[in-house]
């Protein structure tokens, strides 16, 4: 059975736009007759908190999310990632990249520059053997990019519709070498036979390069469903700066998880405002939800319920 799954990376408490995302993707699976799966994106291991592992899954649970099969680490799985990496160094379709972040901001920034969105403007893909032995020399560690074509790649998105974007360099191994995000989330989606990834639209612009990922491992990538954001009232990302945005936060104001869960079920649309929805009135959501029927705009968090 096709699969849909909520990938947090445990560098702190869920606030309430995780916990809208992960409300929403259980709903999308659950509706759909699917199982939903968790999976800790824990790779970059200098942000990464080892008490968050338990105390996300503490939240998801007293929010009413259930979930099949054991949880997975990423930080488990690194010889799956380090064999796609392989593959792809063997097909020849890979090259190292010196480049640090400011140069290729700076590199964005100039005239004639690569795409607003940060893409890579390729300095590395063709330097001689002289050049990258100069870089080598240096003892800057290269990171591992896959040669994108520059093309633009449409897809269709079930809550946006048909999207296109351009898909640059990709880094598949970064320069300290770990596996790249965009490496891994690709393995791990088509390991796990997860058919749909619900999550926010912030990674919408990520999702034409890991369909690119795909198609270099000639792997068969899920469809996908991104939703619109939880934003401060200033309009920025929520954040922990904002307020009382997670479920401990909430709890020192006297709300309750079900509580909790009813205001992010209304914010979608799902329930009257004011609901409180226990673990068995949110499995009672499934029956009738529709993701048709969801806001297509962010839910901005009124300032007086921060």
């Amino acid at each position: 059975m096709a699969d849909g799954r909520f990938a947090p990376s445990p560098t702190g408490d869920l606030h309430l736009g995780n916990l809208r995302t992960a409300l929403l993707a259980w709903l999308f699976a659950r509706s759909a007759g699917s199982r939903f799966l968790i999976r800790m994106e824990d790779l970059d291991t200098a942000t990464v908190r080892a008490e968050m592992y338990d105390r996300q899954l503490a939240d998801l649970r007293a929010l009413g999310l259930d979930w099949d099969d054991d949880v997975v680490r990423q930080s488990d799985r690194l010889d799956r990632y380090h064999d796609a990496i392989g593959a792809l160094v063997r097909a020849g379709v890979t090259y190292s990249c010196f480049c640090t972040r400011r140069e290729i901001q700076e590199a964005a920034s100039a005239p004639n520059g690569p795409a607003p969105d940060g893409a890579y403007p390729g300095t590395c893909r063709d330097l001689t053997a002289a050049e990258r032995r100069a870089r080598e020399a240096s003892g800057r560690p290269p990171a591992l990019r896959l040669r994108g074509d520059g093309a633009p790649l449409t897809f269709v998105d079930r809550q946006r519709g048909e999207c296109t974007g351009l898909v640059d360099d990709v880094v598949v191994r970064r320069n300290d070498g770990t596996p790249a995000y965009n490496l891994a989330v690709v393995v791990d989606d088509v390991a796990q036979g997860v058919a749909e990834v619900v999550r926010g639209d912030d990674l919408l612009t990520s999702t034409p390069r890991q369909l690119f990922v795909a198609r270099a491992l000639a792997l068969t990538p899920p469809t996908y469903a991104h939703v619109p954001l939880v934003l401060a009232p200033d309009g920025s990302r929520l954040a922990k700066r904002h307020g009382s945005v997670t479920l401990a936060d909430r709890a020192d104001r006297g709300q309750s998880a079900a509580i909790v869960a009813g205001v992010l079920a209304a914010s979608a649309g799902l329930v009257a405002p004011g609901t409180v929805l226990g673990p068995a009135d949110l499995r009672a959501l499934v029956d009738d939800f529709e993701p048709a029927r969801l806001p297509t705009t962010p839910w901005i968090v009124p300032a007086d319920d921060l």
